[in-house]
């Protein structure tokens, strides 16, 4: 059998390869943000490819490969709630623990430098999502646009959430919020977009919004520093998507798929909840490890001076805006 009748028989098997790269390139990415202006550039591209080599290629099998063992199991993870989103957002945990927190951390007001540009890279992300999550079905075919739908759907509920949240805790409606909402509302709804309707997915959303609102609260009692929220958001999120597919899965959208709890079948929560524990177990421990051992050999945060200066000038020698 030719390898592209076995992942995608209905693209080629180099297009195949190359989508697939985009999820294996964008996940310790993702954890950047976790540890954001405290490690040196050398240490994280190698962390990020013993990362991806040996926590994030075996979750991708164990969820998508043939006789991956969570796949031969019944979960069902459509464009990357497990290997992208909710592995993420642990390692996330994992490189704050050992990172530490940022000078002025607690002190110090740490909000974004520029709103605009927040704004600005969220609605590409927006945009990049529907070729994400609708690209998944590996065809321009209605479960395609079913996931089309399902995505933007749940980012518009989701950032109505956040902002519902804002209002409620902090009497105000804030950009920045609205922006994070959306993340966590595509980002929730990843797993679930090829198995889910529209009214289902504005559900996800509204849980994600409000879910990943309370969880990015989470590092203020528990005192770690996660300078972008990727455990708040992807991480929680990873979880309330992966649990959204066993309550709102139907074979009437996915018939390769199958039916969640609201839809008759009460084993498919289990199965998913499974999924969850043994993402957090493995990509936990497998992360603590790898940066210890990074750690240990090249030394992973830079020197409080650099961080100071900004890392962008101290790591690679240029600013982002210059005075004349």
């Amino acid at each position: 059998m030719e390898p592209h009748a076995i992942y995608g028989p209905t693209i080629p098997h180099q297009v195949f390869m190359i989508f697939q790269c985009m999820f294996a390139v964008i996940t310790p990415a993702l954890i950047t943000g976790a540890f954001a202006e405290r490690m040196r550039f050398g240490p994280f591209l190698v962390f990020s490819l013993l990362w991806a080599t040996f926590v994030y290629n075996p979750l991708v099998h164990w969820m998508w490969g043939n006789g991956g063992w969570l796949a031969r199991l019944g979960a069902l993870d459509f464009a990357g709630g497990v290997p992208v989103h909710l592995s993420s957002g642990v390692a996330a945990v994992s490189a704050a623990i050992i990172m530490g927190k940022r000078r002025g951390y607690g002190t110090e007001e740490l909000k974004p430098h520029n709103l605009p540009m927040t704004i600005l890279g969220a609605g590409l992300l927006w945009f990049g999502w529907f070729g994400f999550n609708a690209g998944s079905a590996l065809s321009a075919s209605s479960l395609a646009g079913s996931a089309f739908v399902a995505t933007h759907v749940a980012g518009t509920t989701g950032a109505l959430a956040w902002i519902a949240m804002e209002w409620k805790f902090i009497g105000k409606a804030t950009t920045l919020g609205a922006a994070s909402g959306a993340v966590a509302g595509l980002a929730t709804v990843t797993p679930a977009s090829g198995f889910v309707g529209p009214l289902s997915a504005a559900l996800i959303g509204l849980a994600a919004g409000a879910g990943c609102y309370m969880g990015i609260k989470m590092k203020n009692r528990f005192g770690y520093d996660d300078s972008l929220d990727v455990v708040g958001i992807h991480g929680v999120g990873g979880v309330i998507g992966l649990l959204a597919v066993g309550l709102f899965a139907s074979k009437a959208v996915n018939p390769s798929g199958a039916d969640g709890l609201f839809f008759g079948n009460a084993s498919q929560l289990g199965v998913q909840t499974i999924a969850i524990l043994a993402t957090i177990i493995y990509v936990f421990a497998g992360s603590f490890v790898i940066l210890k051992i990074v750690d240990i050999v090249f030394g992973l945060r830079v020197p409080d001076h650099d961080e100071v200066s900004g890392l962008d000038l101290t790591q690679h020698d240029e600013t982002a805006y210059t005075s004349q």
